[in-house]
């Protein structure tokens, strides 16, 4: 089956979508050797389906199998993938999670322990399900966790020095693997990749500045490093993969990371990569202004990230129209989108909002577009 390459459209999300009952608890027989993993992936097919029936019926043309199969955003391109990279917890203030609460939690770090080497694709037998429930008309959007996450979590000391003396190695490898993986992925068919890169948007914290600096690395350094890493990427992307890059500060339960704008990022990261289009979230005040949209040159796409993830509450159609003609001075209309601001599910246990609410929100986002762009 072929599939037309023209991502973004005009109302997107990002891909995971709020676990089905079903999903969870097969995950839980799976967990107690219950069922073996045919059995979990039968039940995992069945709610793809209809998740992509779900998707279909509201009128979105990107669809995404919800990312039922992964545990969080990461599994897609890390330990599913590299035999070697592992996480830990961390109790350090400056990477600590807040919720709306106010209430904080604990980070997960990387830690690399060997050679990260890419053993063969981890996506391509997901994207070939989805694609063969995917009608025609309909474009199935793999999503992978952006190059960067493992050292921006894991830093130069949980990346082993007997593996990796010099960090050069260590991106040469990882680079290799994504292009491994994208290649795959087109071979099976794929055309449209969003990568999920949440390290450069959380570069703009303060809070997060001072942890970088307490482990050795200047945030300038690390942008202009990540600016690179993700540019070599794109650069080995094959041809006919529309590449789309989504920021945000976290999602963690509902809970974030960081707080920001893109003010400090904007220049580089819309001038510096060969990437057309970007998915950025735009739900807060934590965001900042649209005004780093300025940076964005001609010929390059946004998709504006407005609708919550987080909170429950629906938003106003009429207040969101209003944020997409403010966003407008900066960029024009035509080469503005919609989608929610993030995943309904940034890992297994979601966000806090259930599958009505979801269904609530995706339909707001495609009746908007459909009154902003007809």
């Amino acid at each position: 089956m072929t599939f037309p390459i023209d991502p973004p459209f005009r109302a997107e999300h990002i891909g995971s979508l709020v676990r089905p009952e079903a999903v969870l608890a097969a995950r839980e027989e799976h967990a107690a050797r219950r069922i073996d993993d045919a059995g979990l992936r039968e039940v995992e097919d069945a709610e793809i389906a209809r998740a992509v029936a779900f998707q279909v019926g509201l009128g979105l043309r990107s669809l995404s199998d919800g990312e039922f199969r992964r545990h969080s955003y990461t599994d897609s391109f890390g330990t599913a993938v590299f035999a070697s990279l592992g996480t830990a917890r961390t109790d350090d203030p400056d990477w600590r999670y807040t919720n709306q609460a106010g209430e904080t939690s604990d980070a997960n770090v990387s830690v690399v322990a060997d050679r990260l080497v890419w053993e063969g694709p981890a996506n391509v037998a997901d994207f070939a399900y989805l694609a063969s429930v995917a009608p025609d008309g309909c474009v199935p959007k793999m999503t992978l966790p952006g190059p960067c996450h493992i050292h921006f979590r894991a830093g130069r000391g949980n990346i082993d020095r007997a593996a990796y003396p010099g960090l050069d190695a260590f991106w040469a490898d990882v680079i290799e693997a994504y292009e491994k993986e994208i290649a795959a992925l087109h071979d099976a068919g794929c055309r449209y990749i969003q990568l999920d890169e949440t390290s450069i948007a959380k570069l703009g914290d303060p809070k997060i500045r001072r942890g970088l600096e307490a482990r050795g690395d200047d945030w300038r350094d690390l942008l202009d490093l990540y600016i690179e890493v993700i540019a070599e990427v794109a650069r080995r992307t094959p041809p006919g993969i529309a590449l789309g890059l989504h920021l945000c500060r976290g999602n963690k339960a509902g809970a974030w990371q960081a707080e920001g704008g893109y003010d400090d990022v904007a220049a580089r990261l819309f001038r510096d990569l060969p990437i057309r289009f970007y998915l950025l979230e735009y739900d807060s005040p934590r965001a900042g202004t649209f005004q780093p949209l300025a940076e964005l040159p001609d010929g390059k796409l946004v998709v504006l990230g407005l609708v919550s993830t987080k909170l429950r509450a629906l938003e106003d159609a009429g207040a969101l129209e209003r944020r997409i003609e403010e966003a407008s001075r900066y960029v024009p209309v035509e080469r503005l989108c919609l989608s929610p601001q993030c995943g309904f599910a940034g890992d297994i246990g979601g966000t806090g909002l259930d599958s009505a609410d979801q269904a609530a929100k995706l339909a707001l986002v495609v009746d908007v577009a459909r009154r902003v762009w007809g």
